[in-house]
Parts: C-alpha cells; structure tokens; sequence
C-alpha cells in the first residue's frame, strides 16, 4: 500500500518563495521588518556607541535572529549579549564568534553545552555573583582543561541578580581567585530595575558605581585582563550608562560595552518614549532610532458597530505592556501603490489567542479582508511568537525571510 507524503510544512506569515507581496502573496498574519528603519537603527546605535568610546554588543535575546545578530556585527558590533546557554549554542552555530552571557552560568548540562562552544572557538564571557556558582564553575571547568572568562556581576537592592554591596564583591573576588579555571575580566550590571522618586539620578549614581568599581578591582591587581571590560545598558537608560562610561580612563585602559537590544527595530510606545525622552536629556543629539516591527492581519468580522474583530491574538503578538497599536489600513482592492489609511485613531480594546477586539468608529469605511498593520510596544514579546519573519522594502515587497532560534 503506497503511503502519501504529507505536505511540506509551512510557518505562518510565509510565503512559499521569494520574491512576493507581503499583502497580496503571504498568508496573514505576518510579522514584518521594515528594511530602511531597520538599516537607520542599526548605524544610528553604532555610532552613538562610538561617539562615546564604547564598544557595542546588542542583547541578541530580543530578536534571536542570527541574520540580525550579522547586520549588527557588520555594522560594527563587537559582539553579541545573550541570556542563555542555549541561546549562545544557537548563535555560535550561526558563526557568532563573540558571546557576552548577562547570566549566571548554573547546572552542568548548561555548563558542558558553553565548554563545548569555547573549545569550537568561541569567546565567551558570563557573570558570577555568588561563591557556590563560583566553586561548581571553577571545577567543572578545570575537569574540561579550559578557561572561563567570568564578570562580577553589581547588583542593587531589591534588584535581580548581582552583588549588593562592596563586602560581597570583595568575598566574590577571592572565591574566584581560588579557583584557576576562571579568568576574572571585569564587571557587568543591569540599570532596567532601578526605581524611585529619581530614577535618572539613580541611574547615573549606579553607572558610577559601576566605573569606580572596576577601577578599584584594576587597582588591586584582581583583574586578569589588560583592558578589563565594565558593562551595562539596557534600551532604556543607554545615555544615562554611556554617559557614566564616557570618560577619557575608560576610553585608554578600559573596554566599556553598551548593549541595549530593543534599538534594532525599536517600537512604537514603550521604547518611543524612552528615545523621547533621551532626546529631552541632549537636545543636540543627531537623530533618533525609528520603528521597524509591524504586524500584519486581516479584518476578520465586523459583527456590530463602532467593533472590528481582527485575525490577530497572543500568538502572534506582544501585549504587554499595551495591547496592539493601530498603524494604516490597506483595503483588500486597492493596488501597491493605493496609499494606506491612518488608523492610529483606532485601539484595541482586548486581546485573546487569535483575536483583537478593535474599536472603530462607527462612520469608518472598513471590509472585512481589508489589512491593518500593527504596531508593538517592547518588541521582546513579538519576536518569540515568529520562527520566520519577513524583511520588507517600502511597498511591502518581500526581499528576505529571516529565521528566529527561540
């Protein structure tokens, strides 16, 4: 009895080739990257990294995207932050060199999986904050004959990870010194969990602890490195870190790295703000980073008046902290070069797995089959929900299909 072939599976948002149309020739929803945005960002970041004498190393965990992680290194990243073990094994297999992991290091199957990547090659660098992690690292590696580049990581009070004060970085840095299989190359933090009725106050108070940290473990002779990094900057604080890192020390003796990683295709609430917001701080600052995430899907039901029910859910995008943004409307007849309709007017009231409730007024003219594109806020929350998303020029033409490693 002959035995059918199943057909070829087919990740949503896809189109079978390329090139195609992103409103004509691919099954919606799709999640697309507006390729002139996405260019602007991507030298936009690099340059403000080098115009404060600061090494680069974007937090890949937003997009895992290794066709993103290369833009980013050929426009001139020095490497790429992660979070994970796994997230790192994805990207050295993807011929990322360079890995700065912004975690702890923690269980052996974790371990052997970045011992196996650094004796492929791989620079790796992770951080510590504890002496028992400090002992399993120190003996694991030893037993695999390799070195690990370790960080210590400054914490701050009521934070996540990270030493709190100057007595448990001292007791960190003479567990690490008992231990030869790790290397101590510098100091690493996280300003996104600092609070209070100050908060940009705060944050440059934290960036400066920060730098006289690292300048005290260099002075002690703790640091086996000649230009011992010091790290930090999330996408939301990453002029206030710069800022602190900007200093002609740093620059000589010193590797500072940023590493937002929201900047790649920004967003169009949370992260706006922000860059807003940095804006006020330096008004004479060239430019500004542009949204290039949207998402794409069809009017589905327009059951009663003033609702719209869009083929759209959590599935599909981020919603947290704001529910989908309403961008431009394409009806269904209209040909590419029709100009869309500005619905930013337009909001989602409520989002379930496949669906967003839109609420429209009662006078728009709206089919169902028409299309809206979507904008995010905090783009972390809509790469996850994409194994394939689609780079598109102006007109919406599909010139490359680039893969997620979640």
């Amino acid at each position: 009895m002959n035995k059918t072939t199943p057909p070829a599976t087919r990740q949503k948002g896809t189109p079978w080739s390329t090139p195609a149309q992103l409103l004509t020739d691919v099954p919606l929803p799709a999640a697309a990257i507006l390729e002139t945005p996405l260019a602007h960002n991507l030298a936009w970041m690099q340059r403000f990294a080098d115009d404060h004498g600061a090494k680069l190393a974007p937090h890949g965990k937003t997009t895992m995207a290794p066709a993103l992680f290369q833009r980013q290194l050929e426009a001139g990243a020095w490497g790429i932050t992660l979070a994970t073990a796994v997230q790192t094994v994805a990207a050295h297999a993807h011929g990322i060199a360079r890995v700065l992991m912004v975690n702890q290091l923690v269980g052996r199957p974790n371990m052997a999986l970045v011992a196996d990547a650094i004796e492929a090659g791989l620079e790796y660098y992770c951080v510590v904050d504890g002496a028992d992690n400090v002992r399993d690292l120190g003996a694991f590696f030893a037993a695999r004959n390799l070195t690990l580049n370790v960080l210590v990581e400054l914490g701050i009070d009521g934070g996540r990870c990270g030493c709190r004060d100057a007595e448990q970085v001292d007791a960190l840095v003479a567990a690490i010194a008992a231990e030869p299989a790790l290397a101590l190359v510098g100091i690493e933090g996280y300003e996104g969990m600092i609070g209070g009725d100050d908060e940009i106050a705060a944050v440059r108070a934290y960036g400066e602890r920060l730098v006289d940290t690292v300048k005290t473990l260099r002075a002690s002779g703790a640091l086996q490195r000649e230009a011992p990094i010091v790290t930090a900057s999330g996408s939301k604080w990453f002029d206030l870190i710069a800022e602190a890192f900007d200093k002609a020390e740093l620059r000589e003796h010193y590797t500072p790295v940023l590493r937002p990683g929201c900047y790649v295709v920004h967003d169009h609430k949370l992260y706006a703000g922000a860059m807003e917001a940095i804006k006020a701080r330096d008004p004479a600052l060239e430019g500004e980073l542009e949204p290039a995430l949207e998402v794409f899907a069809h009017v589905q039901s327009l059951p009663e008046p003033g609702l719209a029910i869009i083929a759209l859910g959590k599935r599909d995008i981020g919603h947290e902290p704001d529910l989908p943004l309403p961008l431009r409307l394409y009806r269904r007849h209209d040909d590419d070069t029709s100009a869309p309709v500005d619905v930013r007017s337009w909001r989602a009231t409520k989002i379930m797995d496949q669906h967003v409730f839109l609420e429209i007024p009662d006078s728009a003219e709206v089919a169902v089959g028409d299309v809206i594109a979507f904008g995010t806020s905090h783009p972390c929350l809509t790469f996850d929900k994409w194994r394939r998303m689609l780079l598109v020029d102006e007109r919406l033409a599909v010139k490359e299909v680039i893969e997620t490693c979640f």
